[in-house]
């Protein structure tokens, strides 16, 4: 059987192939001992409380806090990683659940400072902004002074950062169901071979050339879901519910603007990206129709959406190749950049295969003080080495931030969270393609582009729609229940897939498996993120080492100003539909090689 079919317990997997957190915690004894501080430490961040009247205490208690997270972060994501490695074990889940808590507790001690601060008088806290003895801060005070309308006083305040812990149980509730709950019925491929399938398999069995796997594959896991789906909407409608009802308390029109407003987002963005994207389903139905001559199939099925159109071409890329087609990709980049991700591959960054009660997917995560971590769950195909660039990417922009930004403001924003890594992404993709002269190799590969851009912008941007509506419907007091959301999701797919797509009943389903809907209106910036990227990438190929300086500088911005400001920074304005534009009409481009090299094989 292959490694795809049965999964290993963690303690059969090579350790060369396991991350290394010992540069976090020597081990589990160490973080015990570190998080026995954390009380004291609390403590000593609540005796600021009634002082910050001017810059001097405001400069003090803002040091204070920023070493306290940052000693904080250092515990949540050692246990954040422990945790992954086996969503089962109980040593990682319990370090985890404590530390959250430790959290919740920390954000209910500081949350007097915001409102503390903001209770002064406007002239005051201009003149506060502008004082050198907060020069370390300014950017942080100017970025509170413009939430002033929406923070709540100071017993309010707290109110909500106790509640935060569950005010999360939603999304706890979904993941620990998926993770570590789950079961889903083993199917027999069209050889009669039994495969398991798992949440952490399930996209590599819908890429597989085996239709009869696909079919039996999707039903399985689609099955799994139908079962729990009333528990799915209950903890869904939860954490809708939840988001809509701080937005009220904090005077927002809704809970989108809310989520738009941390990082100074105009909805224009978001609404600019879906226009643009509907403006251009031509071409995605273009591609359905594509997808379906070239599979030769009678009816186009969900489960045939994800099938590579070239069947013959069956890629395996072990992890010694992946990591040095990462390194070919991001060569434009320049040698140093190619020389810190090699030593990410020496020093064990990467968790890198999946084992038995192993998160699923994949992400990049890191502390201040740590090497920004890699899980992945690598099984050998093309997508499973775009994901490797791709976390690579986000690491590359994590470590960059570290070492050039203070710890206030190394954390970049989620709004420009994928662009890093999609022109990682994009760079490889460029990168075989440069090589390639085999018409069945070309199809495969840009088949795997169209795929980029049918996940990453259209499927992105229908997450977005289903998202606005779903709270747009909460906030009308409408109820999100199984139904409802069904509904709303099975319009959303044909809409996006168009009328040569055969509706599975297993399709309306599907929303209840997107983990990112837990974190209100996030995905439409993997959609902004990757046309920003193939702005910067096509930039980086064409124009060179102006645009790798541009681009550098902007890696290592982190958080140090606003996001739309650092994308303006490195080339790229999306307040104008620009952008999307831009890279939906590469797409078209693209189709149109996937069209032309299609002829050349007929």
């Amino acid at each position: 059987m292959s490694e795809m079919e049965v999964l290993k317990e963690r303690s059969e997997i090579d350790p060369q192939y396991q991350w290394d957190l010992t540069p976090m915690y020597r081990d589990d004894a160490a973080w015990e001992a570190d998080f026995a501080t954390m009380d004291e430490r609390i403590q000593g961040l609540s005796a600021f409380a009634g002082t910050l009247k001017d810059a001097v205490s405001i400069g003090a208690y803002l040091d204070a806090s920023t070493d306290f997270i940052r000693k904080l972060s250092n515990l949540y994501g050692y246990a954040s990683l422990r945790r992954s490695e086996d969503t089962r074990a109980e040593a990682g889940q319990s370090m985890y659940a404590r530390v959250t808590a430790k959290y919740a507790q920390a954000l209910a001690t500081m949350s007097f400072a915001e409102p503390e601060i903001l209770s002064l008088p406007e002239e005051m806290l201009k003149a506060i902004v502008e004082d050198e003895q907060l020069a370390d801060h300014k950017f942080t005070m100017e970025n509170l002074l413009r939430q002033k309308p929406h923070t709540l006083s100071a017993p309010e305040e707290k109110v909500l950062a106790t509640l935060s812990e569950a005010l999360g149980a939603p999304a706890e509730i979904a993941d620990n169901l998926q993770d570590a709950d789950m079961v889903f019925d083993t199917v027999q491929d069209g050889n009669g071979n039994t495969v398991e399938v798992t949440g952490s398999n399930y996209i590599t069995l819908q890429m597989s050339t085996d239709r009869t796997l696909r079919k039996n594959a999707f039903q399985s896991y689609y099955k799994g879901y139908r079962q729990h789906i009333n528990t799915f909407a209950s903890s869904y409608a939860g954490a809708v519910k939840a988001a809509t009802a701080e937005a009220a308390l904090r005077h927002y029109d809704s809970s989108r603007a809310m989520s738009m407003a941390g990082e100074n987002i105009p909805a224009e963005v978001y609404d600019n990206l879906i226009a643009t994207v509907r403006k251009h389903m031509p071409a995605m139905y273009r591609y359905v129709a594509l997808r379906k001559k070239i599979l030769g199939v009678e009816d186009l099925h969900y489960y045939d959406v994800y099938a590579p159109l070239v069947e013959e071409v069956k890629v395996h890329y072990t992890y010694k190749q992946a990591q040095q087609m990462v390194l070919d990709a991001v060569a434009p980049l320049g040698e140093d950049y190619c020389a810190l991700v090699r030593q990410a591959f020496a020093d064990r960054w990467v968790d890198v295969y999946p084992n038995k009660g192993k998160s699923g997917g994949a992400y990049s995560s890191g502390t201040y003080d740590s090497n920004p971590y890699i899980l992945t769950n690598y099984t050998g195909t093309l997508d499973s080495v775009s994901t490797l660039a791709h976390e690579m990417g986000h690491s590359m922009h994590t470590w960059h931030s570290n070492r050039h930004q203070p710890p206030q403001y190394a954390d970049y924003t989620l709004f420009v969270a994928e662009v890093a890594s999609t022109v990682n992404e994009n760079l490889l993709i460029e990168q075989l393609l440069e090589k390639e002269q085999d018409p069945k190799m070309r199809l495969y590969l840009l088949n795997q582009y169209l795929e980029n851009f049918k996940g990453t912008v259209y499927r992105q941007a229908m997450f977005a729609e289903f998202e606005r509506d779903a709270h747009a419907m909460a906030e009308r007091g409408e109820a999100l229940d199984p139904s409802t959301l069904n509904a709303l999701y099975k319009r959303l797919v044909e809409d996006y897939f168009g009328p040569e797509l055969v509706m599975d009943e297993e399709v309306q389903y599907e929303w209840a498996r997107i983990p990112h809907f837990y974190r209100p209106f996030y995905v439409y910036k993997y959609a902004t993120g990757y046309s920003t990227a193939v702005a910067l990438s096509e930039g980086i190929l064409k124009e060179g080492q102006p645009a790798v300086q541009r681009y550098r500088e902007f890696l290592s911005m982190g958080g140090s100003a606003y996001p739309l400001d650092e994308l303006r920074h490195a080339g790229v304005d999306l307040a104008t539909p620009a952008p999307v534009d831009a890279a939906l009409e590469k797409f078209e481009r693209i189709l149109d090689d996937a069209e032309a090299t299609l002829a050349k094989l007929q």
